[in-house]
């Protein structure tokens, strides 16, 4: 069985749950390709830093930035090179996601939901009659889907995101008195809080250092942010994935305080290479990864006094620094390992595959449209520190 798995080399967590999953999902004989459209994907096949990656997937022809068009093109490609299905990821490209609904009707169509933002999910809702089955990375993506979104429970399951635990190796142990943490991925403060940083790391002491591994639209605004803070940051700018596990074996805590996530596998991989995570606590999400007190610490999203404190906690206690950075990789095996991911969705395909649960007919592509759900709604109108004052609000609710 060949399917499509539609995204183009990125770094983050969809592109590395893709290519796990490639080669767990290749031993089950499932023959897993990435397809991409438009410009960046474009820009990725080209790019030196993804050559190995080329032999993997496709980019649909450019068809002049026409949605219709665009969406045909894809359709042509995945037809053409003989899929015998989909898997697409919502929260990235809304021509690709919508193309699903246009997909012929043979065509095999999973859907994986990463992220718990209402957006996230009023995409999930336009999609849900077109796809034969449903994975929430998350048991907080999986209930609220079925709860609030009307989506079947026989036709929606949990499956964890993974990592690669042969990837890292134990990093040193941490100096007497010194904590080093670091802020690994994007750059941005509207999911990440990253602009939150600056104040967790001021109620520490000077022996608490801060690195920032990545680029974003918001590394600017933390920069100025970090100045009077002088050496204690330093800015690494973008790092490629094999850089990344090196420096989580180098630092001593993750520091990720987001308002949202779906299942973040930064703080995972950072469990794994021995990096304890110290995060926001997000119902159903990262206290699924982290327990606390023994894999790691959870604050309440926004608190930077609790998060300042979790970290200091560990600066004092150094043994329970060390029994956590022992615990971490432990855990990370026994929970998210490739193996048990791809084994997962190799059960999922094949069931799908063989009862065909019904869909939707495909819809005309001469008659494209964006549903409600693909397209802005009330809420991106609404100021930025609003919608994140929401979210916090929402999250301390939950939790």
């Amino acid at each position: 069985m060949k399917l499509a798995y539609l995204a183009f080399p990125h770094i983050g967590g969809t592109f590395t749950v893709y290519r796990h999953l490639r080669a767990g999902l290749c031993k089950a004989g499932i023959d897993l390709r990435w397809v991409g459209r438009g410009e960046e994907a474009r820009r990725a096949l080209h790019d030196p830093v993804w050559a190995a990656e080329r032999a993997h997937g496709l980019v649909a022809a450019d068809a002049g930035g026409d949605e219709r068009a665009e969406a045909r093109a894809l359709i042509e490609a995945i037809l053409e090179h003989r899929f015998d299905g989909v898997v697409v990821n919502l929260g990235g490209d809304r021509v690709q996601t919508n193309a699903v609904r246009y997909l012929p009707g043979y065509l095999l169509r999973i859907l994986v939901v990463h992220n718990i933002t209402p957006g996230i999910y009023a995409s999930a809702r336009a999609l849900r009659d077109h796809v034969h089955a449903t994975v929430g990375v998350s048991p907080r993506i999986t209930s609220d889907l079925t709860l609030h979104h009307g989506f079947d429970e026989a036709r929606i399951t949990t499956i964890l995101n993974a990592v690669d635990r042969r990837a890292h190796r134990a990093g040193p142990a941490p100096d007497p008195g010194r904590l080093r943490l670091l802020s690994l991925g994007r750059v941005e403060d509207q999911a990440k809080g990253v602009l939150w940083l600056p104040d967790i790391l001021a109620r520490l002491p000077d022996s608490v250092t801060l690195t920032v591994a990545g680029d974003g639209p918001d590394l600017q605004r933390l920069r100025g942010r970090c100045a009077a803070l002088g050496a204690r940051v330093r800015f690494l700018g973008a790092v490629p994935p094999e850089r990344a596990e090196a420096l989580l074996e180098e630092h001593d805590c993750l520091i990720a305080p987001s308002r949202f996530e779906g299942l973040p596998m930064t703080v995972i991989e950072a469990m794994a290479a021995g990096c304890v995570p110290v995060t926001s606590l997000l119902r159903g999400v990262t206290d699924v990864i982290v327990e606390h007190g023994k894999t790691g610490m959870l604050f309440p999203v926004g608190d930077t006094r609790a998060a300042a404190r979790a970290v200091e906690g560990l600066l004092r206690d150094g043994a329970l620094l060390a029994r956590m950075r022992a615990a971490g990789p432990m855990v990370a095996d026994e929970r998210f390992g490739v193996e048990a991911m791809a084994s997962r969705y190799a059960l999922l395909i094949e069931r799908v595959a063989a009862t065909r649960p019904p869909v939707a007919d495909p819809l005309d592509i001469e008659r494209w449209r964006l549903p409600p759900g693909l397209r802005p709604g009330l809420r991106s109108y609404l100021p930025l520190p609003v919608k994140n004052l929401i979210r916090t609000v929402r999250e301390r609710m939950a939790s």
